[in-house]
């Protein structure tokens, strides 16, 4: 039997539809929202199921001992390149849960749709990802290379802990060749994204009493200068290779207390987004040389401080990229045409490419409500996207 066939592998994941179901309904049924609730509870969940189906998880925990991934390798029996199946088992919060049609932690099928907190985002991925990995495991003398599983609980905090600790821990694989995340959505494949520069940006003034007779040089004042000097500047246009601009905006801005002081601080949250053209370096010396042309207008007031919090790179996958190939072949296979697509937000994908991996993103379930009330996707999608992965990996680890 070839279980590299299309058709085989389509029936195999129509054969698991209803398992994937009920492991997404037993995952969106233990709240894992990201900073609030404990992921013991999950992960038990999960490794169980894995355990009973022939995967061998393990859990990868942080400096402090909290545990931030689950992840899974399947090692073929002939040595070859490591790729990454990668989705979050973390979610969003809740919300008004008074909003919701049906409770956010209730998995409820109903007209085709599975409902719940993290149902899209990404549970449906994990359970997608698992039963494919089970199937692989039960082929491993046709497999060259290994297959990893890694599920972040630390995705939705931004903190992305647990690829980090995958990627960078004392034990970092030497050898992924490529990930693919398994973020919903069945219309586009996330092949590139602008990268992002973050700094926090303080601002100094000169603190007095707010009823003086003598007008001081406050923070919030200057920093008003500084914010339409940034919003002033032009960055450079789109590519042809890139076809998104920079972008540039203020975020949060931090100052003052009470009416009566003149405050001496001003903090402003900046968030670049940036390209090829408009890449990490150009970034900072465009906060360092605007910063410097509204001190010098400001004197007798300390400079600004630039504290750079974040800085991951733009990236696109070329159209010759294996994993970019690969996918979007065995999407064609399966009678879907995913447009591959250059994100204006970034993702993990731009922290991998900041090491060098190259991965794609946003093709999974079709949903709606990401990140917001009545989140929920297609159940019917779930075969088609599983037996796309696994072409896809039967292209590369074949």
């Amino acid at each position: 039997m070839d279980h590299t066939d299309p058709a085989r592998i389509l029936a195999e994941a129509e054969e698991d539809h209803d398992s994937v179901l009920e492991l997404t309904q037993a995952l969106v049924r233990i709240p894992s929202r990201a900073g609030i609730d404990p992921y013991e509870p999950v992960i038990q969940s999960l490794t169980d199921w894995m355990t009973a189906h022939g995967l061998t998880p393990g859990v990868l925990h942080d400096t402090t001992g909290a545990p931030v991934a689950v992840t899974a390798d399947i090692p073929g029996t002939r040595p070859g390149p490591r790729f990454v199946l990668d989705a979050c088992l973390d979610t969003a919060p809740f919300g008004d849960e008074g909003a919701w049609t049906h409770p956010p932690t209730s998995g409820l099928i109903e007209d085709g749709w599975l409902w719940g907190r993290g149902s899209s985002d990404s549970k449906a991925a994990v359970a997608v990802f698992c039963h494919l990995a089970a199937r692989l495991a039960d082929r491993a003398d046709r497999l060259r290379g290994t297959l990893t599983l890694l599920f972040d609980l630390d995705e939705h905090t931004g903190g992305f802990g647990g690829a980090k600790r995958y990627f960078e821990g004392p034990d970092a694989p030497d050898d992924v060749t490529g990930v693919m995340i398994g973020y919903p959505g069945t219309d586009k494949l996330v092949i590139g994204g602008r990268g992002v520069h973050r700094a926090q940006l303080h601002v100094h003034g000169v603190s007095s009493h707010s009823g003086g007779s003598k007008t001081t040089p406050g923070a919030i004042d200057k920093a008003a200068h500084l914010i339409r000097e940034l919003r002033a500047a032009e960055l450079p246009p789109p590519a042809d290779d890139f076809p998104l601009p920079g972008k540039l905006t203020v975020t949060a801005i931090t100052a003052g207390q009470g009416y009566s002081v003149t405050p001496d601080l001003c903090t402003l949250n900046i968030d670049i987004r940036t390209t090829p053209a408009f890449d990490d370096t150009a970034a900072a010396e465009l906060l360092a040389a605007t910063t410097a042309h509204v001190d010098r207008s400001w004197p007798g007031t300390p400079p600004t401080r630039i504290h750079t919090h974040t800085r991951w790179p733009a990236y696109a996958l070329p159209p010759d990229s294996p994993l970019r190939s690969a996918l979007l072949s065995a999407a064609r296979i399966h009678h879907r045409h995913p447009e591959p697509k250059i994100a204006g937000p970034s993702n993990i994908g731009n922290y991998l490419a900041g090491l060098g991996i190259p991965a794609t993103a946003g093709f999974g379930v079709e949903y709606t409500g990401l990140h917001a009330t009545d989140e929920r996707f297609r159940t019917d999608t779930v075969p088609t996207v599983q037996a796309i992965y696994h072409t896809a990996l039967a292209t590369l680890l074949s």
